[in-house]
């Protein structure tokens, strides 16, 4: 992969970010309250139908540009750690189990939104709360691209030791059941980001350093 490819390829992590964040704000927009019966959330699901669809599209778009970032990183950790070694591999398997589990947490409720005066309300509920079960699994799915980024980073140093050290704590995080949520709400996005900024500035070093050679 040439220098400008993997800038254009760490460049899907900042956008998969903005995308997540805008997402869930729009789908959090007024959404029942945690034990909310089923009326009250097919009644947020007509109301806010709008907000619901556009923020669940927004969040699954986010969804996608994660697993086209780790594909393009998987091409800077194999040529780390060599075409045998089977964690580039992983991480971006692990990326497309996360990346298809969080398309359908953010699935449910754009479901209800689209089916709002089709469903009554234990449907409703049934919708709504499925995130809960979709979100567990996205959970452990993620800590296959940020464990296996972290043993790569920390065996090779194709990116900082210190935030292979960060990746392995999200890890750990990830994988703690009951605050695993921290790790995915907000260990993913600042791994994401941090990622995607070493990339970048690794391959502004090394387009500097083949000019100078040049």
């Amino acid at each position: 992969m040439t220098t400008s490819d993997n800038r254009r390829w760490a460049l899907l992590g900042p956008l998969s970010v903005a995308l997540w964040i805008g997402g869930i704000a729009l789908v959090n927009h007024n959404n029942p309250a945690e034990h909310a019966t089923g009326s009250q959330i097919l009644a947020w699901y007509r109301s806010d139908s709008d907000s619901i669809l556009m923020g669940a599209w927004l969040f699954m778009l986010g969804c996608l540009g994660f697993v086209s970032f780790v594909a393009g990183l998987r091409v800077r950790l194999a040529e780390a750690v060599g075409q045998t070694s089977q964690l580039p591999g992983l991480a971006l398997a692990g990326a497309a189990m996360a990346g298809a589990l969080g398309l359908l947490t953010a699935g449910v409720d754009l479901a209800g939104g689209i089916d709002k005066n089709d469903i009554d309300p234990a449907t409703a509920a049934t919708f709504h709360h499925s995130v809960d079960l979709f979100f567990a699994g996205t959970e452990l799915a993620a800590i296959l691209p940020v464990a296996a980024v972290a043993i790569v980073a920390w065996r090779t140093r194709v990116l900082p030791r210190w935030w292979a050290a960060f990746a392995g704590l999200v890890a750990i995080v990830l994988a703690a059941g009951p605050i695993g949520w921290i790790g995915l709400i907000f260990g993913m996005p600042l791994w994401t980001l941090g990622t995607s900024l070493f990339v970048l500035l690794g391959s502004r070093a090394r387009m500097r350093a083949a000019t100078a050679a040049a």
